[in-house]
């Protein structure tokens, strides 16, 4: 299980990971309340963290290409490096009482475009890290360690926004990113062999796209998660804030937050010893329970249900995650495997920022409690929908090598060999 952790490159690049995670684990919740004591308006919370989402999502298809065309770790620091400025600009216009919500929504936007120029990259560069048949423990290991701190995050946001306020959580997000450049270089692996050279942006676009839609799996469950993650963006980061201020508060929001991320944890665990034949199909199925957390915001929100439905929500989450990371690094050639994760993200986020907006006018008119049995009900129809792929259903995993006999072998720069798909595609998918 713990054999990538013998690969220096995947160290470093786990370790920046997670620091990554220990901020992002804050700063929803600093943001969140930062905008409500502003204004107290759900609307405009729901207009700052769109904007993000949405220069994310617009920006997304770049960062594919940026990432399989220069060296992954090059775009992660500097990506990173960025990441602090913009985290820092919104602390200090919170902390000097200078924020506006103008203000917030452009610093959100910037902050969108420099997530969407690191997130392929991050998640095409596991696979390089280490042999392909370690890349199941490896992904496992990686988001055991970014869920861990994000327990430490999520409780750390709400304690820092009940005693101290908002500005000082964003201040720690942004200090995190600057700890994660560092970390990321050391991320010194070999860069996949290009089938096309050139500056031809469009071209590498279309060799990205064509292999996103020859795999049936893989755009299938993008498309539930289009859904799924709209639901979710709109019912917990909007609506999920303004019912705990008014029923079990700040500080108690930031512990369900938390034990949501303890479930992913104890998840992990589970996933690093799971082996089934079709993972993915076990990783789909287990989105049902995304639906509880919004099912508890709307009938029951106490402390109790809410902590409750959050571990087991982060139980289930876990296995869909661990699933398709391993089943696209798996089956997708190394040279476009972050252009396909970018399409991945195009589709799975393209509808976040409209939950985010159009869950507050929806509220508004037809009440909170029916806006989140609304949007919980769309969560079990997208998962539904994945469900009903013939391909989701029977597509199989690679089964990983043991440890033991895996020889830990790294290239002259501190990383393993080229990644490559290890099996034929039948078909998959991913948030």
């Amino acid at each position: 299980m713990f054999a990538p952790l013998r690969y220096a490159a995947f160290r470093h690049l786990a370790a920046g990971r997670l620091v990554n995670m220990l901020g992002n684990g804050v700063a929803p919740i600093a943001l969140a309340f930062a905008v409500l004591d502003l204004t107290g308006s759900v609307r405009d919370l729901g207009l700052v963290v769109g904007a993000r989402s949405l220069l994310n999502v617009l920006f997304v298809l770049f960062g594919g290409v940026v990432a399989d065309r220069i060296p992954r770790r090059l775009v992660l620091v500097g990506s990173n490096l960025l990441g602090a400025l913009t985290q820092a600009a919104v602390a200090a216009l919170v902390l000097t009482g200078t924020a506006t919500i103008p203000l917030l929504l452009a610093v959100s936007a910037a902050n969108g475009i420099v997530s969407a120029l690191a997130q392929p990259a991050s998640a095409a560069a596991t696979p390089q890290t280490v042999p392909p048949e370690l890349i199941q423990p490896a992904t496992a290991l990686i988001r055991l360690g970014m869920n861990a701190s994000m327990i430490g995050g999520a409780a750390l946001g709400g304690l820092l926004v009940a005693a101290v306020g908002p500005g000082w959580g964003l201040g720690i997000d942004a200090l995190t990113f600057a700890v994660a450049a560092a970390a990321f270089t050391g991320v010194r692996v070999t860069t996949p062999p290009r089938t096309r050279t050139g500056a031809r942006i469009v071209a590498d676009l279309r060799e990205g796209w064509t292999e996103f839609t020859a795999r049936t799996w893989v755009w299938v469950v993008v498309l539930g998660f289009m859904i799924l993650n709209a639901a979710l963006a709109g019912g917990v980061n909007v609506l999920g804030p303004a019912v705990a201020d008014q029923t079990i508060g700040r500080g108690a929001w930031g512990v369900v937050l938390a034990a949501e991320t303890a479930g992913m944890v104890v998840g992990g665990l589970i996933a690093l010893r799971i082996r089934v034949r079709r993972l993915l199909l076990l990783g789909v199925a287990c989105m049902f329970a995304e639906s509880f957390l919004l099912l508890g915001l709307a009938l029951a929100p106490t402390i109790a249900v809410l902590v409750t439905a959050g571990v087991v929500v982060g139980l289930a989450v876990e296995q869909f995650a661990v699933a398709w990371d391993t089943s696209i690094a798996q089956h997708i050639p190394a040279d476009r495997l972050a252009r396909v994760y970018s399409y991945d993200m195009l589709g799975s986020f393209v509808a976040i920022p409209l939950g985010q907006v159009a869950v507050g006018p929806v509220a508004a008119a037809v009440g909170t409690r029916e806006t989140l049995l609304l949007l919980a009900g769309l969560v079990v129809l997208s998962v539904l929908g994945m469900l009903s792929s013939r391909d989701v259903r029977r597509l199989r995993a690679v089964a990983p090598a043991r440890a033991a006999d895996t020889a830990p072998t790294e290239t002259a720069d501190g990383g393993p060999g080229d990644d490559s798909p290890t099996a034929p595609a039948e078909s998959a998918a991913r948030t």
